[in-house]
């Protein structure tokens, strides 16, 4: 494609050859290299809590985040609209994921639905901040102390984001984060985990390194989910530019915003406009086939159209069948426009005269 849906944020060859030359110098690849440690500080510090463990990868996150609620039986209220990795996760640890349909304005986990689907078999809700937009935080918040549930927020598009002034990543028991490639932060591939506490951040720590306490001792169960010297080396890059590459997506998103004229579509309703990182551009389109005319044309011109998210969790063929009637209608309606760093305003002009033209 011409104007991919995505690429990804690349600091100066030299910088990073500089670091590889450490890396190289050093030797030391993995297992808490001086990079490792440096990012993980870094990015606490960027989000705002000391809590924060960085991992292989937003996956490895969501998994590493439910094995913190122990015996792997039991359900987990969650969204059906998200990218397949949360519920995949639910299920790859041994939870039954219940879902709970969506706000049609927001696209976050709906509370009151989500209290209809509460049982004696609910361990948690999982909840995801749909292209860094949040959740109804404070609602679900107050639902999961009122019966006692964990809460995670599924945040791999949330880097950036705040609410209320302080970041999205600091709410609930324990909030996820992903940097893969395509995200709007990357580690070219990774993730990180933000917790409430120290214990779950130890917790979490073992989990991600074998269960390690020591060079020949373990304290639980574990798997191999650590970052190594030369993703955290792209991540303290990356980092440093963190501020450049929101203020030039935010001006991006408001381009597209201000010059979308098809009245057959609707945008993205922010809870808090201030605080939203614009990692995404979504757009919803008021039937299906105006959505498929739209990516075709695309197509045809070269241009990236996503559809993300597609399909509905609740529909995915190892689900036990659960009707989510607005997150399906719309997966089948949505897709995100071509957004990413380098992306210029004549490219984006481009993308425009294909949508205003359906």
């Amino acid at each position: 494609m011409r104007i991919p849906v995505s690429k990804p944020f690349l600091p100066k060859r030299d910088e990073y050859r500089k670091m590889v030359d450490q890396i190289w110098q050093r030797e030391w690849l993995t297992n808490n290299g001086d990079f490792l440690i440096n990012f993980e500080h870094q990015l606490g510090k960027f989000i705002g809590s000391p809590h924060t463990s960085v991992v292989s990868s937003g996956t490895s996150a969501l998994q590493l985040a439910l094995k913190t609620l122990g015996a792997n039986k039991g359900e987990i209220i969650t969204t059906p609209f998200s990218y397949v990795a949360t519920t995949s996760s639910i299920v790859w640890e041994g939870f039954k994921p219940i879902f709970a349909d969506i706000e049609e304005e927001f696209l976050g986990l709906d509370p009151q639905k989500v209290t209809a689907k509460i049982s004696s078999k609910t361990r948690a809700i999982l909840a995801t901040h749909v292209y860094g937009n949040p959740c109804l935080i404070e609602d679900l918040e107050e639902i999961s102390r009122q019966h006692g549930l964990a809460l995670i927020f599924d945040g791999a598009h949330s880097f950036g984001t705040s609410y209320n002034g302080k970041s999205l990543l600091t709410y609930g028991d324990i909030a996820t984060l992903s940097f893969h490639a395509t995200k709007l932060f990357h580690t070219i591939n990774g993730g990180a985990i933000v917790c409430k506490n120290k214990e779950t951040k130890e917790k979490i720590d073992r989990y991600r390194n074998f269960g390690h306490i020591g060079i020949n001792e373990f304290n639980g169960e574990g798997i191999n989910a650590k970052m190594c010297e030369f993703h955290s080396a792209m991540g303290l890059l990356n980092l440093s530019a963190a501020k450049n590459i929101l203020a030039k997506r935010k001006s991006q998103w408001e381009l597209y915003e201000g010059e979308i004229s098809t009245k057959k579509l609707s945008t993205l309703e922010l809870r808090e406009r201030e605080g939203f990182n614009a990692s995404y551009f979504p757009v919803i389109f008021d039937k299906s086939e105006y959505m498929l005319e739209a990516v075709r044309k695309a197509e045809k011109n070269g241009i990236e159209l996503r559809r993300y998210f597609y399909p509905s969790l609740n529909t995915l063929n190892y689900i036990e069948p659960n009707h989510c009637p607005i997150s399906e209608s719309v997966s089948s309606r949505i897709c995100c426009l071509p957004l990413y760093h380098k992306l210029t305003e004549s490219e984006q002009k481009e993308v425009l005269s294909i949508i205003n033209d359906i």
